[in-house]
This record gives structure tokens, C-alpha cells and sequence, in this order.
């Protein structure tokens, strides 16, 4: 699907707050609600919007901290182990790389004991390398189309 430049001006809004109106979008992007309504329906259909997610802070609903944990997976584990993370509720993002390591993961945890158990899972399907998230640089930056 093209974006044009009324399309990524719409894309940015949502981006920047999913839950404007249409007849704000449009005050915005300067064209009808209606018209807004059928471009957001044209994008949605063509996959260019995935999806619109409440983000919950996980230190307010009681995870202590962020940790990020790569895998580099025995001899083949790595199957096994893209299967079972799915079902792991720690793990908040997932991601199969390429280099040294496998899996690269963002968890929330509770505490230190909680990483602790966490790691001891993880034993079974290779050797995990594990970083603790001090802070965020970059929230949830919008993007913007390449066209």
C-alpha cells in the first residue's frame, strides 16, 4: 500500500494517541472525519496498522524490575524453545537474531528471586547471558513511513 503524506500524517496521530477521533484526526490532517475513517480502514486491511494495545506500566502492577536476556541455544534446542517461550507470562518481547546468540528476550520480574527461578528454566535450552534495564532512552518512538 502507498502512504502519502495524508496517510502519514494520519499514522503519526494514531501513533501519538490511538484514541483521537476520527473528526479530531481529520481536524488535524485537514480532511472529513469520513475520509479519515475509510484511509485508517485501508490501512488496517493492508497490515499497515497492526493493532492498537493498552501499554501497562509493569512497576505499577508489581514487577520490581526489566531485565533483557539473550540465548544461545544448545544443539538443537532452539525448536523446543520457541515453542516454550510462548508460554512463559515473564516474557514481554521475543526476538530470534542473528550472531553469537539466538533469542534475544525483554522480561518483567518481581524481584531477584523471581530472575533467579526464571534462569534456572532457561538452563535446559542453552546458556543465557542476562542484563537488568536500568532505565528507558527511547518510548515507543513513532515511525515513520520510508515512502
Amino acid at each position: 500500500m502507498y502512504i502519502d503524506s495524508t496517510n502519514s500524517k494520519i499514522l503519526k496521530c494514531l501513533q501519538h494517541n490511538a484514541r483521537l477521533s476520527n473528526a479530531e484526526i481529520g481536524r488535524q490532517v485537514g480532511i472529513s472525519s469520513p475520509a479519515v475513517s475509510e484511509r485508517i480502514k485501508k490501512m488496517e486491511d493492508f497490515g499497515v496498522i497492526e493493532g492498537y494495545k493498552t501499554i501497562v506500566s509493569p512497576y505499577e502492577v508489581g514487577y520490581q524490575f526489566k531485565a533483557i536476556i539473550t540465548l544461545r541455544a544448545f544443539m538443537g534446542k532452539l525448536k523446543p524453545f520457541l515453542d516454550k517461550v510462548q508460554t512463559y507470562n515473564e516474557v514481554i518481547n521475543c526476538y530470534r537474531i542473528t550472531g553469537d546468540e539466538n533469542i534475544v528476550m525483554e522480561v518483567v520480574l518481581k524481584n531477584q528471586k523471581h530472575l533467579e527461578a526464571f534462569i534456572d528454566q532457561l538452563i535446559s535450552y542453552g546458556e543465557s547471558k542476562t542484563q537488568i534495564v536500568l532505565s528507558r532512552v527511547v518510548k515507543h518512538k513513532e515511525l515513520i513511513p520510508t515512502q
